[in-house]
């Protein structure tokens, strides 16, 4: 059975679970929360030795070849135009849509919710370098810097080197065949992540104030990512069936809508790259590493029309051009400063947004979305994925890194 079908599978029969228990129950959340913890855990197991080895390998191959610096420029250069087109074109739909305001309830104290900008840098160094590997597994980018300066130490002296690339090389394949296992049973894991979505979700539509957010957000998701992103690969590449990439990328979409976390969506997202397209592991590496850390675009886009409905909500006032460029600049820079939260992006995405915000009544907005939370955590990490895996396999097939495969042989 296709991994794509066994996660579906998991996922729809998760749902079913959810939506007949009772939402109010807090034994029934308890629960649900300790197993969430556990799956999310056991999806993040490989993340960090499976991308430090085959990012290593990666950055040495392609500075064998004298490519490294040009893709690292071609990633760059698509995660702005991407970033900056996904926000940009959210906010117009927002606007365009406008979504009935929410009731606002008073907020008694306001919650410890921040980018967590200094400490994040911070981590990048730290004063043990190996201490990197030892760390929770979430924040992903200072183990990619640690595989970046290793992979450049590689290029130092070839003939000394040649031992430890040999070692690197198999412990990138052992790890990815690891991962591929954990792969294999994620169907079971997605039943405790898409039960307690389904419980939560249940709650919020019985609420009824949330609605058209959610139709609003969920169709526009769709469309983006089933429409708009694959007529732009039609366009780049006319020879490219895109329907074709979007059927290759369907486990990584539902891992990454049910879970509403990166890092857990990334070992599926590698083993698809790699059999479903045939990208060669010195291209999907290097992306998939600077995707998942700057390009949260799709969780800053959610975060942007949030906070939109927001301020509409608080003020019948209309919103001006020059506070929507600004909300749009904001979610931009905001999309950049996400890799520490894998896991929440949109959720504290919207809440620097409202932080920060010259008005203060606005700043405690984010607390009347908090219900609605997981949902907007879910379609922000459904779209990054979504923006990852095509993107990712763009540049393996402007760039030469790519081996075509047969649709039957698609996991």
């Amino acid at each position: 059975m296709k991994v794509w079908i066994k996660l579906l599978i998991g996922s729809i029969l998760g749902m079913a679970i959810g939506f007949l228990l009772p939402e109010d129950s807090q034994s029934v959340a308890s629960a649900f929360q300790w197993m969430e913890k556990l799956a999310l855990g056991i999806g993040r197991y490989t993340v960090v030795p499976v991308l430090v080895f085959s990012l290593t390998i990666a950055v040495y191959e392609l500075r064998l070849d004298e490519q490294f610096w040009p893709m690292m420029l071609k990633n760059s250069i698509l995660i702005v135009g991407v970033s900056f087109f996904v926000i940009f074109l959210g906010i117009m739909v927002t606007m365009f849509y406008s979504p009935e305001r929410i009731p606002i309830e008073k907020v008694e104290q306001f919650e410890s919710l921040s980018l967590e900008t200094g400490a994040s840098v911070l981590e990048i160094f730290p004063s043990n370098m190996l201490s990197v590997l030892a760390g929770s597994g979430t924040y992903i980018f200072p183990a990619c810097a640690f595989a970046f300066f290793l992979g450049m130490g590689l290029n130092y002296d070839r003939n000394y080197a040649k031992p430890v690339i040999s070692m690197i090389d198999s412990l990138s394949r052992i790890f990815y065949h690891i991962a591929s296992f954990f792969s294999e049973i994620l169907g079971f894991i997605l039943i405790v992540l898409s039960a307690y979505w389904a419980v939560r979700f249940h709650g919020v539509i019985q609420a009824k104030v949330y609605k058209d957010l959610i139709v609003m957000l969920g169709i526009f998701s769709v469309i983006l990512c089933f429409g708009i992103l694959p007529l732009f690969l039609y366009i780049l590449k006319p020879k490219v069936n895109p329907w074709l990439v979007l059927y290759g990328s369907l486990g990584p979409a539902i891992t990454a809508f049910i879970s509403g976390d990166i890092v857990f969506s990334i070992p599926i997202l590698m083993r698809h790259s790699k059999e479903n397209f045939g990208i060669r592991r010195r291209s999907s590496s290097i992306s998939m590493a600077l995707f998942s850390t700057f390009s949260r675009c799709g969780s800053a886009m959610v975060a942007a029309a949030a906070f939109i409905v927001i301020i509409k909500s608080y003020s019948y006032l209309r919103i001006a051009p020059d506070d929507l460029l600004s909300i749009g600049f904001r979610a931009f820079l905001i999309s950049f400063l996400l890799a520490r939260h894998p896991g929440n992006g949109a959720y504290i995405a919207l809440a620097a947004l409202c932080l920060g915000y010259s008005g203060g009544e606005y700043r405690a907005g984010y607390l009347i979305l908090k219900p609605l939370a997981f949902y907007l955590v879910a379609i922000g990490a459904f779209i990054d994925i979504m923006i990852n895996s095509l993107c990712t396999y763009v540049l393996a097939k402007t760039n030469g890194f790519i081996e075509e495969k047969n649709l039957v042989h698609f996991i």
